[in-house]
């Protein structure tokens, strides 16, 4: 009856119900275009100018802004001397590989004067993430933020800040890195340690000829402010701290957790943590604080990077307090920190944990030695997983697999170490080579994995942040020692575990994982630290297409730079 009416109440009616309409409709997803150029700029720190490579001459480069359910499409031209490809570290590239960016894994690299699109949608991710530059170490300046809002109208399960900033922690070579890495490898050694850390790619007033070069934000009293804080750092893991304050921890690697207040957080390399901070102490000038977490006996550029909380009308002038941060060696503070992350799982963002496993992988994480007849000692420093020195093939995997060009790898990653030994006993020296291979794993599609990541007494224990490239995974366990299958899966937490892309494997323990192989392609896992990758400690899975219409790697675009 009432809809005859409207029928009958002629045409502006009727236009107005077709405005009404159109408001209500969803927005459609937008497309996001960015120009990454990557060049050559000379850059001064520590009263050393040098050129590094950047993106559109900054450093960190450009912050990539997007929203749930937006396409992004990038088109990345090189005008650098070195071969380059980009990785958007966390954003799950469902059926996309070739967009992933890990060179030679699901790409050849941009060479110099050409080109590459990368064209992927977000869905259903929203949080901080951040891309790298994923080949050679020339991350160490090629990287940016992303920030990825939630869908039109969702809020943040956490009180609205009433302000955000990116934190993006770095590190700073005097020297060009591609040499220092050069001059390692032929030496069989590790390369120097960076001469400091950056906030922002500032060091901070500590460092000489950076007072100019500290990174400065701007509060006011009685405001909450969200801290974006990225890991870019190569090799180092860090505390981070803000003087005076504390911190809420509300989200790591783009999946919301249940908050928690602390006073100092740990971030690996690759890891994203978001923070917000309040505004309520007594207005002055606080130095935020970065250093890093080693507590193995090893070398670390152990330098403190700062930059300054700034309340709103005090001068420059008053010198800024600085952070209590955990000693560098405060290994109770780590894993009591990472035993506080927990998923939300709230109604809306649950934490959809695999019970059921399909497939049980335990691998174990070793540092060998290898002969090198033109190295220092006649040998060369290496690292394996299962024993296998990961070797880099000269065409992407992903090419291999899609069309299936033999001879580029084996599937025959083993599911286990080649021997069980007391993986985190008294230090091993002995029989220290390891077997050199391009092996993948190949798992079914959609089927369950767990794998649990063991860290080994070879040469040395040392803590490992893996990421895992297409997927999150969910952090069951964890421990110090050794795995033991009968008896540690019974503590594992099924219920609300942190949900993240990268994960740190403890000094001389184990880390457990599961996730759901449901996104097809072939998917690099690797050490986050630059030095360790470098050295073999990686590999990738083959996941198989499944058999719906949604389930199978989409085609390779037509400017896929070729080998």
């Amino acid at each position: 009856m009432a809809m005859g009416k409207i029928l009958s109440s002629g045409p502006i009616l009727l236009f107005l119900l077709y405005l009404v309409a159109l408001v209500s409709l969803p927005a459609d997803a937008a497309v996001k275009r960015y120009q990454f150029d990557v060049q050559v700029k000379n850059v001064s720190r520590l009263c050393h100018a040098k050129p590094i490579v950047t993106v559109n001459g900054m450093f960190p480069g450009p912050t990539i802004y997007a929203r749930d359910g937006d396409r992004v499409v990038i088109n990345v031209t090189n005008y650098a001397q070195y071969n380059i490809s980009i990785h958007w570290h966390g954003l799950k590239q469902f059926c996309n590989g070739w967009a992933d960016g890990p060179a030679y894994i699901t790409q050849c690299p941009i060479q110099n004067g050409h080109s590459y699109t990368y064209d992927f949608n977000v869905t259903g991710q929203r949080g901080t993430l951040w891309w790298h530059a994923h080949i050679f170490w020339l991350r160490a300046t090629v990287y940016g933020a992303i920030v990825i809002m939630p869908k039109q109208g969702t809020p943040f399960p956490f009180p609205q800040p009433d302000r955000e900033t990116n934190i993006v922690l770095g590190e700073w070579w005097n020297n060009d890195v591609e040499e220092v890495v050069k001059q390692g490898n032929k030496l069989g050694l590790p390369p120097n340690t960076s001469d400091a850390h950056t906030i922002n790619g500032k060091p901070g007033p500590l460092f000489p000829c950076s007072e100019k070069h500290t990174f400065a934000m701007e509060v006011e009293q009685g405001k909450t402010y969200l801290l974006r804080i990225i890991n870019a750092a190569l090799n180092d893991e860090l505390f981070f701290a803000v003087a005076g304050h504390n911190m809420t921890v509300v989200e790591i690697d783009a999946v919301y957790t249940k908050p928690f207040t602390t006073q100092a957080i740990l971030i690996a390399p690759g890891q994203t943590t978001n923070v917000l901070v309040q505004a309520n102490q007594a207005p002055g000038r606080y130095f935020m604080a970065a250093r890093p977490f080693m507590d193995a006996p090893l070398t670390v550029d152990n330098k403190t990077a700062t930059a300054i909380l700034q309340y709103k009308g005090i001068p420059n002038t008053v010198l800024p307090i600085l952070p209590k941060l955990p000693l560098p060696n405060d290994t109770a503070f780590a894993l009591s920190y990472n035993a506080k992350l927990r998923s939300l799982n709230s109604p809306l963002y649950p934490a959809n944990v695999p019970l059921k496993v399909d497939r049980r992988l335990f691998y174990t994480i070793g540092l060998g030695i290898n002969p090198c007849p033109t190295c220092l000692n006649g040998t060369r420093l290496s690292a394996s997983l299962n024993n296998i020195t990961f070797v880099m093939p000269h065409i992407g995997l992903l090419q291999a697999h899609y069309f299936n060009i033999k001879g580029v790898y084996t599937a025959d990653f083993p599911d286990r170490p080649p021997q069980p030994f007391n993986y985190t006993g008294a230090p091993l020296t002995a029989n220290l080579g390891t077997t050199l291979g391009t092996r993948l794993s190949k798992i079914a599609f959609n089927s369950t994995v767990e794998l649990v990541l063991q860290d080994t007494n070879l040469q040395t224990v040392e803590s490992h942040p893996f990421h895992l490239h297409g997927y999150n995974f969910f952090v069951v366990g964890t421990g110090i020692g050794n795995f033991d299958p009968a008896k540690d899966p019974a503590k594992f937490n099924l219920v609300d575990p942190p949900e993240r892309n990268t994960v740190g494997v403890p000094t001389g323990g184990w880390t457990a994982i599961r996730f759901r192989a449901d996104n097809p392609g072939v998917w690099f896992m690797h050490c986050h630290l630059e030095l360790h990758t470098g050295w073999g400690l990686k590999t990738a899975f083959v996941v198989e297409n499944g058999k719906g219409p949604d389930q199978s790697i989409l085609p390779p675009p037509k400017d896929l730079p070729p080998c």
